[in-house]
């Protein structure tokens, strides 16, 4: 770094300056008073000298460190410039199966006709919910059944008988229906339902089965059906609260299309059984 041209001026005043007050002093060509001046500006310079050495020192420093700052700063920029593309990459990648998927199911999971059938119900039936991105069913376990039970209730089987006829029309024919049970958190009460069920895994899988029978002795193919259950441990919210409690006491019931893999439907992964 180039120094200042104060700081130049300022060292060839130091040199000078002690020779003309020799020269001063031994020729008595001044008074005391002006040598005395003399001799303060000298250590002004001096002093002065001594603040711009150490400014540059300052200086030389703070650039050190901006070079340093910089040089992480490139550094930084390069890797947030390669996480950058690594995410682009990836982008890419979702939308080329999101395109798939459209292009595999259209506009959703279902034949428009059935998804459009399920949705009408779950608007006449209060405990029935549809999702039509998902093509899943969730029934409210406390419309189902009574408190820590299995047995299906009179006064939900009309919506089921319902549900049944929109499964066993032309457009839902080819769907297969995994049917999955889910509890609440709460310990099984009383002494009676422990010795059927001893737990909520248990629970859970009666009533999965339950409305697998249901649909089975309606008329509704048993290859089609598969049962599965989560007990309490896939709630919908945390089982704080009583509501939220029974949000979470639920059977959900999912169409699936034949040609999407499925964990124990030995056809749908051919590959493993050859």
């Amino acid at each position: 770094m180039r120094r200042v041209p104060a700081l130049s001026i300022s060292r060839r005043a130091l040199f000078l300056l002690p020779a003309a007050l020799g020269l001063l002093c031994s020729g008595c060509l001044v008074p005391a008073s002006r040598l005395a001046a003399y001799r303060d500006q000298y250590q002004q310079l001096c002093e002065k000298n001594k603040a711009l050495e150490s400014q540059l020192l300052n200086l030389d420093a703070h650039s050190r460190k901006l070079e340093s700052h910089l040089v992480m700063t490139e550094g930084e920029l390069s890797t947030v410039d390669r996480r950058s593309r690594a995410d682009r990459n990836r982008l890419d990648n979702f939308q080329r199966e999101r395109d798939e998927i459209y292009r595999r199911f259209g506009e959703g999971p279902l034949p428009s006709g059935v998804g459009q059938q399920l949705a009408a119900l779950a608007q006449r039936y209060p405990g029935l919910y549809y999702d039509e991105a998902s093509g899943a069913a969730k029934l409210d376990a406390d419309i189902l059944f009574a408190t820590a039970q299995a047995g299906i209730q009179p006064a939900a089987r009309q919506m089921l008988d319902e549900f049944i006829a929109i499964l066993k029309s032309d457009g839902a024919g080819p769907l297969r229906v995994m049917i999955v049970g889910h509890t609440d958190d709460r310990r099984i009460e009383g002494d009676e339902a422990r010795d059927i069920y001893p737990n909520n895994w248990h629970l859970g899988a009666a009533r999965a089965l339950a409305v697998s029978d249901y649909l089975r002795v309606r008329g509704l193919q048993e290859d089609r059906l598969g049962v599965a259950t989560y007990g309490k441990f896939q709630p919908i919210v945390a089982n704080t609260s009583e509501p939220n409690r029974q949000r979470n006491r639920r059977v959900e019931i999912f169409l699936i299309a034949p040609e999407v893999p499925v964990v124990g439907w030995t056809e749908t992964f051919t590959r493993v059984y050859r």
